[in-house]
């Protein structure tokens, strides 16, 4: 290979390595982030905040006596605007529910338990992308998928010498590798 052409290739890879790297790098804190989120599923809500509080009733109420009026009223006190439906669950309580909440009330010991359902900001968002649950977003992700193997691919041939591939670069990869390698292999001993 000649020079010149040696020269120019490796200017073409850190320009391809360099803006790629600049392009993908929200995508990269994106995906980061969302990732972190939801690897932690079994100890919080990823997606959604859980919003819940009691609030005392002024007197013990029947079941029949909560009906349109007195939804409305008890939404007026949680901050909520028209109920969507009032059900009995059970005997001794009833459930009024609106957009994104409901309203627990237990009528014998004079209090409600109002519980609404908010997403996390941003990270629903992100958390959307990651599990690809647009379809259309699956080409953007796979697209990204592309651009990281060749931010990878060129980034093993920015360096010459001690630093580079062919040195400690190797190893480096070796060790890399390692922890996806045991985990394969644990998971088929397991």
């Amino acid at each position: 290979m000649s020079a010149t052409f040696s020269a120019g290739l490796q200017r073409w890879n850190r320009i391809l390595h360099r803006d790629a790297g600049y392009f993908l790098t929200a995508f990269v804190i994106v995906y980061c982030l969302s990732g972190i989120a939801l690897n932690h599923i079994h100890e919080w809500n990823p997606d959604f905040i859980i919003q819940k509080r009691t609030i005392p009733l002024e007197r013990v109420y029947t079941e029949s006596e909560v009906g349109p009026e007195l939804a409305n009223a008890l939404a007026g006190r949680v901050g909520e605007g028209a109920f969507r439906i009032i059900d009995v669950p059970t005997p001794g309580q009833v459930k009024i529910y609106f957009d994104n909440a409901f309203l627990q009330l237990h009528l014998a010991e004079q209090q409600a338990v109002y519980e609404r359902v908010v997403r996390r900001p941003l990270i629903y968002d992100a958390n959307i992308m990651h599990r690809n649950s647009l379809r259309s977003w699956r080409w953007f992700s796979d697209a990204f998928s592309v651009l990281l193997i060749l931010v990878n691919v060129t980034g093993l041939f920015l360096l010459k010498g001690r630093h580079g591939l062919g040195a400690r670069g190797k190893w480096l990869i070796l060790a890399g590798a390692v922890p996806p390698l045991a985990a394969v292999v644990a998971f088929r001993l397991l």
